[in-house]
């Protein structure tokens, strides 16, 4: 049935037909939205944007850079969350700008690019004509926030969100709308309303998530109705999958909300992250859920399940949530050395973890179908 899973964005794969070809032909008769895997520079999502956008920025200072591999021979991805870039705003700057409009932060070239592959693989059968192409974007904060101290990320904040907003608009001029879906990552979003949860009350919560959900209010409601627009809730895996592990699913929830409140236009999806708890007191949040009619999907396919599978997760779920989707927590393609983090508790030791992978996705379908009574 269409829609009942959801890829969140990398996958591990080289190219961007790879990801089509094994993803999109083995799972594209249950998927809405195909993402090109986000190869290259996106496979380490920011730490992308810290490279070919940051790095060498006449107005930005590179004070940290990832260190050398074994050898010695400089590399540009980082061992983990303490080798990232580090970076601050010349003195002297209030506003970091940003050249070359819709394309200096790569997203929508390499979207282009994608795009003439996506549109004959479906020319060609490989993907199903109803399948979407979906583009994965970090909002604002997560661009930010990992890299930049505390008092240089006003500088930054609206002229990167002029960049992001020159690149969805140059997108949406060369892509066909109806064939296309925007995907705003939120991971930074989603710890930081961790951070005020932790440190305060739930208004406290409500007022961070508003507050850093703001830059969407500038870019949603420019994009097109024919364009699905979705967002993605995120716990991190750049140190390891999970990298937060919140007590329930109250940041996910308020964080959901305010990015709907903030679009100002419909949203087609949501995308929630989960982690092994089967407890009510873990979904209870999600009755708060404000999602006006977009298709949920929870990141529930993962390691950290009990013995008996996702089974009993769901039927939590369907208590505060009658439908959903299946998704992973997050994509797959973040650590090359590990993809199959998310499905084995170390998926460098998988024979063949892409397989694992597509196995547990068509599981997922089979007990989502039988949770849910269809």
């Amino acid at each position: 049935m269409s829609g009942e899973l959801f890829l969140p964005g990398s996958l591990p794969c080289e190219t961007a037909e790879q990801s089509f070809k094994v993803f999109g032909g083995t799972l594209g008769q249950w998927l809405d939205y195909m993402p090109d895997g986000e190869v290259g520079t996106r496979r380490y999502w920011v730490d992308g944007v810290a490279f070919r956008v940051f790095t060498n920025h006449p107005e930005i200072e590179t004070v940290k850079r990832p260190v050398p591999d074994d050898n010695g021979v400089e590399r540009w991805w980082p061992h983990g969350r303490h080798d990232e870039f580090g970076f601050r705003v010349r003195p002297g700057i209030t506003k970091v700008r940003f050249g070359d409009p819709g394309w200096r932060l790569g997203f929508t070239r390499d979207a282009v690019n994608s795009y003439a592959l996506f549109r004959y693989m479906k020319k060609d059968g490989i993907i199903p004509q109803r399948v979407r192409f979906q583009v994965c974007i970090p909002l604002t904060y997560s661009s930010l926030g990992y890299f930049f101290p505390e008092e240089d990320v006003p500088k930054l904040v609206p002229g990167f969100t002029e960049a992001l907003r020159a690149e969805v608009a140059k997108m949406v001029e060369l892509i066909p709308n109806d064939d296309l879906a925007i995907q705003w990552d939120l991971a930074i979003e989603n710890r930081l309303i961790d951070m005020a949860l932790a440190n305060g009350s739930v208004e406290d919560g409500k007022k961070e998530a508003k507050r850093v959900m703001a830059p969407a209010a500038e870019l949603c409601p420019g994009i097109p109705k024919a364009v699905h627009l979705g967002h993605h809730m995120c716990f991190g895996t750049l140190s390891g999958w999970p990298s937060r592990q919140p007590p329930n699913l109250t940041s996910a929830v308020l964080l959901s909300n305010a990015a709907v409140d903030a679009s100002g236009r419909s949203v087609e999806f949501l995308h929630i992250p989960t982690l092994g708890s089967a407890e009510d007191a873990f979904f209870a949040p999600l009755k708060d859920l404000k999602h006006d009619g977009a298709r949920v999907y929870m990141g529930a396919i993962h390691h950290l399940h009990h013995a008996r599978g996702m089974g009993d997760q769901l039927k939590a779920m369907k208590k505060y949530l009658p439908e959903f989707g299946l998704a992973s927590p997050c994509g797959f393609g973040r650590a090359p050395d590990r993809p199959g983090r998310l499905i084995t508790d170390d998926g460098s030791k998988a024979a063949n973890p892409i397989e694992i992978i597509l196995a547990d996705h068509k599981k997922a379908v089979g007990t989502l179908a039988e949770v849910m009574g269809r």
